[in-house]
């Protein structure tokens, strides 16, 4: 399966925000059978954003990779 270009994050942990290092992403919600659809979600120049699905707040931190959230294990990885 290919990667996506645009990272996807989930929320398994019912994490209150979960920091990431994009600004641009998908979420998902949480893992089948309690996921959303992907949607995409653009920060702009703000520093969170609320998914209206799921209402998991996103915080932007700099210090992340792209691939790296806060609490640890909110990347979203597509089974095969």
């Amino acid at each position: 399966m290919a990667e996506h270009s645009t990272p996807h994050f989930q929320n398994d942990q019912g994490a209150r925000h979960i920091e990431i290092g994009v600004r641009e992403f998908m979420c998902c919600g949480a893992s089948v059978p309690f996921d959303h659809p992907h949607v995409y979600l653009d920060m702009g120049d703000e520093p969170e954003i609320v998914c209206p699905y799921c209402s998991t707040l996103y915080r932007h931190s700099p210090k992340l990779a792209a691939n790296e959230t806060n609490p640890a294990g909110c990347l979203y990885q597509a089974s095969a």
